[in-house]
């Protein structure tokens, strides 16, 4: 079984989100299905369908989350230090060809969220940017075309 980093952040949040999907989604969606099976012929009952369709997908998502949570490999990235990109940091980058500036926290694959500013260990940016220090320039492949960045600065939060 590989472990599967994770910053404390992102740990809390999928346990909040099993908490939830266990303690409200599930009873609610078990309360649908009955008073859906309440309605008679379930062969051609929509409701029931639905309700069972989205019991399947919430049991799924559980399974997921007590998977992750279980591999979880949490790292307090508060007590993260050095002047090397590695998990954890957050890295102020400029882009070279606009002038853009731009910050990233490397984060696991399951907290990830670009828009929030949180990239995931495998995203070809935190991939070129592992190992990288302030004031070095990076080439970032992606699926749009290819970047080059200068790294600012960098930070563990």
């Amino acid at each position: 079984m590989d472990k599967v980093p994770m910053t404390v952040a992102g740990y809390a949040a999928l346990e909040k989100e099993l908490k939830f999907r266990q303690t409200e989604e599930r009873p609610r969606i078990i309360l649908a299905i009955q008073e859906a099976r309440a309605h008679g012929d379930l062969s051609e009952n929509a409701e029931y369908s639905a309700a069972k369709e989205a019991q399947s997908m919430n049991e799924g998502r559980i399974a997921e989350l007590e998977d992750k949570l279980g591999r979880a490999d949490v790292i307090d990235t508060a007590k993260l230090s050095g002047d090397t990109i590695k998990f954890g940091a957050t890295v102020s980058l400029i882009d070279e060809d606009t002038e853009e500036k731009k910050t990233y926290q490397i984060v696991g694959d399951m907290e990830a969220d670009v828009k929030s500013g949180k990239v995931s260990i495998s995203s070809p940016i935190a991939r070129a940017l592992i190992g990288k220090r302030k004031g070095d320039s990076v080439q970032v492949v992606t699926p749009g075309g290819g970047k080059s960045y200068e790294i600012e600065a960098l930070a563990f939060r």
